[in-house]
């Protein structure tokens, strides 16, 4: 009977804590499509949210699916980790931001280079541009550090900075990483932190919240890598985490959304992205 209650108690707090209504937010079910990038965050935010009993089934296949998915009322949340076009939102698709994501090029803190525009961060991690001189700093060869494959910092960072070519596959046209062929591995952002803080002439990129002292963050564009910049969309290297609905939403969608934009939702974001507030 006591591990009973504990689980109701746990239930209520997060409906309550979400501003739901208890009558209106009876367990249910929930289908989330869309982006790869934002199924992680989704997966943290529906293990809490889930304890009250809703199955929450996500499925990471790209935002543009999950756009697709929720003009066609498919499912019952899209997600997306781009903002949409106009004609898109001319479909009636309603937009939540429930986070940012941003992604600073870090550098070892004697390196004198301070500012780079994003054509020349492109060129330094495809191999184009292989020695500080080009960019104002001293005459030493740049040292590429990069996540490692399947690692989504590296997919949006190559996304955003179009660190990509064109390939065949399956009969079409796709993108694929023009990661510089000499470039260094590191897995995790404590692996990027720790070459580039031992390694001089290195240049990595590595979310924004794990910058501290022993790296020194490029501006871009003139734009300091700072979450302020980021929320005010200034930081180039950066986008949104969508989810999205179309049309008379369910109880269950919005008490899932509102515990999101909450303040125990933001918390969970806080972990490893940038908040909305």
């Amino acid at each position: 009977m006591k591990k009973i209650f504990a689980i109701l108690t746990v239930a209520t707090l997060l409906l309550t804590g979400c501003g739901a209504n208890p009558q209106t937010t009876k367990p249910g079910k929930l289908s989330i499509v869309g982006s790869t990038s934002v199924q992680p965050l989704a997966q943290e935010l529906a293990d809490v949210y889930g304890k009250n009993g809703t199955l929450i089934d996500i499925q990471g296949v790209g935002s543009g699916a999950g756009i697709k998915a929720v003009q066609d009322a498919t499912c019952d949340i899209g997600t997306s980790s781009r903002d949409l076009t106009v004609e898109e939102k001319a479909t009636g698709i309603k937009e939540y931001i429930i986070a940012y994501d941003g992604i600073a090029v870090v550098f070892n803190p004697k390196n004198t280079v301070s500012n780079l525009t994003v054509d020349q961060v492109a060129k330094i991690f495809k191999g184009e541009i292989k020695n500080w001189k080009e960019v104002g700093g001293e005459d030493k060869e740049i040292i590429v550090v990069s996540r490692e494959a399947g690692s989504g910092t590296r997919t949006a960072f190559e996304e955003l900075m179009k660190v990509q070519k064109d390939a065949e596959k399956d009969g079409k046209t796709v993108k694929v990483s023009a990661l510089y062929d000499k470039a260094q591995v590191a897995e995790g952002n404590g692996a990027i932190k720790q070459n580039i803080a031992s390694k001089e002439n290195a240049v990595g990129y590595i979310s924004i919240g794990f910058i501290d002292s022993t790296l020194k963050a490029s501006k871009i564009d003139g734009i300091d890598a700072t979450e302020a910049n980021v929320k005010a969309k200034t930081y180039k290297i950066m986008r949104p985490f969508l989810m999205l609905t179309k049309g008379e939403v369910k109880p269950e969608t919005k008490a899932f959304i509102d515990f999101i934009m909450s303040d125990a939702g933001q918390k969970i974001v806080s972990e490893k992205y940038i908040t909305i507030k």
